[in-house]
């Protein structure tokens, strides 16, 4: 199985440590994300990650050239930021005969079962499956409103009145049908071009596990302190 790795972002909001190294090789308790995050798809049994990377592309190239491990990984350079979606689209050869792929937030530090939650996306085979989580914070996340069958009826990124605290966490399953909700743009963003598109065509699993987006310097302070490992 293949999984896309979002990776390309700046990741100003950690900067200073980022102003020399690429938000995908920040240290977790002195393991790099993206070497954590390619043990996670080693053992949800993904064979296959393509790897976006924009800022210090250079640095991303010689680690991934370092790893040693069995999961096969693609650098997709991207100069200009494509965005979220754009990424998929511009990529969308390399799944074409995938019935479904992951597409996992690569600033997202996690212990979630990935295989428990493929097993639960094949059993209805949606559009998307969405990982989700409870926040205290729902204004500033991508916010989901789930019927009683687990199909979300509602998608809004970052509300001004959230109708729950359930959000979307950074991991996510597609089939090849999420391809074609994809505006022709670049960049071009899932949260806010995509997602609120296919209400109706989704499922909602609900992670009860250790999940924090790392993208600041305090969820990143947060996440030195906490962090449990994947053992």
């Amino acid at each position: 199985m293949k999984a896309f790795l979002l990776a390309a972002g700046h990741g100003s909001r950690l900067r200073p440590i980022t102003d020399n190294l690429p938000k995908c090789l920040v240290p977790i308790r002195g393991v790099p994300l993206l070497e954590i995050w390619l043990d996670i798809c080693r053992r949800a049994g993904i064979t296959d990650v393509l790897l976006n990377v924009h800022a210090h592309a250079g640095m991303v190239h010689a680690a991934v050239q370092k790893y040693q491990g069995p999961v096969r990984v693609r650098i997709s350079e991207e100069p200009v930021l494509l965005g979220s979606a754009g990424t998929l689209l511009a990529n969308r050869d390399w799944i074409e005969l995938q019935n479904e792929f992951w597409i996992l937030y690569g600033d997202v530090l996690t212990t979630a079962d990935l295989a428990a939650m493929l097993r639960f996306h094949r059993k209805r085979q949606p559009v998307a499956t969405l990982g989700v989580y409870e926040v205290a914070e729902p204004r500033r996340c991508g916010i989901v409103n789930v019927n009683s069958e687990g199909m979300i009826q509602e998608f809004v990124e970052k509300p001004e009145n959230p109708v729950s605290n359930v959000a979307f966490s950074g991991l996510m399953i597609g089939s090849g049908r999420l391809l074609d909700y994809i505006p022709a743009k670049f960049p071009a963003d899932l949260a806010f071009d995509v997602l609120g598109h296919i209400q109706g065509a989704m499922l909602a699993y609900h992670l009860g596990c250790y999940l924090i987006d790392v993208g600041t310097m305090e969820t990143y302070k947060t996440a030195q302190a906490t962090w449990p490992g994947l053992d």
